[in-house]
């Protein structure tokens, strides 16, 4: 196959499957979730099928890049697999991904590329964030058949499934999605019933703002789906990430927050957590009255998208509505 009808080819097949911004709205969100991963084998290649679009790869995969996706290195993470470039966050790459990333070249950091870093890699295949424009995603296909690796939660275990295709891991990624399922089942069983209809929320504090996300989006999904906790009604009206002052996040009053806070995404703002710990208004709500306001209880930039990151929050969510 030329390099001109393979790249006119991988055109095609991910034309459409981009998507511009943070989080789209919730009838997107459920339409990406029929997601199935199948691989058939050709001389010299392999077509994988992934979340609805076909993509052609070399039939022997050495040399991965990830720019963008930190859903797809969590997974790569827990497969045991190193990419030979990945995006780096504030210049470095992140003390979460240690085990795999020692002797990864940095290509760019998370949401800025550098196109020259990675032609100088050549690798086999690019995993990128399904959150690139248009205008990105084309530069890297001419680099190398590029993959957008889903962010929605509900895409997990596609995620998982097609890159243990992908790595040959094939049998570890069913491993881990059987500990989660059962993980799943076990966590029920130990929710506290008083729990069950208090307010519980889970926020994110990026570039000094409080952000709250759809009732199926970030941990929520499993907070209101796995666990089934009630899904407080400013909660039901969120459309997609949104940024919510500190005013109006006091006015919903939850009993149990989940605070995610990585410094190197607030960089300007340094102080940003301590100033909120020390506001008159955070103060007065229930859930920092009651100490059950719970920072990072798992890495802060896990996403709650990749398996191996649902099942630590998932795990610790237990342990602390059950204190």
């Amino acid at each position: 196959m030329t390099r001109k009808v393979w790249m006119l080819g991988l055109a095609v097949v991910i034309a459409g499957s981009l998507i511009t911004g943070i989080y789209v709205n919730k009838t997107l969100y459920q339409a990406k979730s029929s997601a199935t991963v199948s691989v058939k084998g050709q001389a010299g290649e392999k077509h994988y099928s992934y979340l609805g679009k076909e993509y052609v790869l070399p039939d022997k995969i050495d040399k991965i890049v990830v720019t963008g996706a930190l859903e797809a290195l969590e997974d790569l993470q827990v497969l045991g697999v190193k990419p030979v470039g990945v995006m780096t966050i504030g210049g470095t790459f992140p003390a979460l991904f240690a085990d795999i990333t020692k002797d990864a070249k940095p290509i760019g950091e998370r949401m800025q590329p550098s196109f020259e870093a990675m032609l100088k890699i050549r690798p086999d295949v690019i995993l990128s964030s399904d959150k690139f424009p248009a205008s990105t995603a084309e530069q890297l296909k001419k680099i190398a058949p590029t993959i957008p690796i889903s962010h929605f939660p509900i895409d997990g275990k596609a995620n998982l499934l097609f890159l243990g295709e992908l790595t040959g891991k094939q049998e570890q990624a069913k491993e881990v999605l059987q500990k989660y399922e059962q993980d799943v089942a076990a966590a029920k069983d130990r929710l506290p019933e008083g729990v069950r209809d208090k307010k519980v929320v889970a926020i994110r504090i990026r570039g000094g703002n409080i952000g709250v996300y759809p009732a199926n989006v970030f941990f929520n999904e499993i907070l209101y789906g796995e666990l089934g906790l009630s899904v407080p009604d400013e909660i039901k009206a969120v459309k997609a990430q949104e940024v919510i002052s500190l005013e109006k996040f006091s006015e919903m009053n939850p009993d149990y927050i989940f605070l995610q806070y990585a410094v190197l995404e607030s960089p300007a703002q340094p102080n940003v957590l301590k100033d909120l710990q020390q506001n008159p208004i955070w103060r007065s709500m229930k859930a920092v009255k009651n100490n059950n306001v719970f920072i990072n209880v798992v890495d802060p930039l896990v996403q709650g998208v990749a398996i191996g990151g649902k099942i630590q929050f998932l795990n610790a969510a237990i342990e602390k509505l059950s204190q």
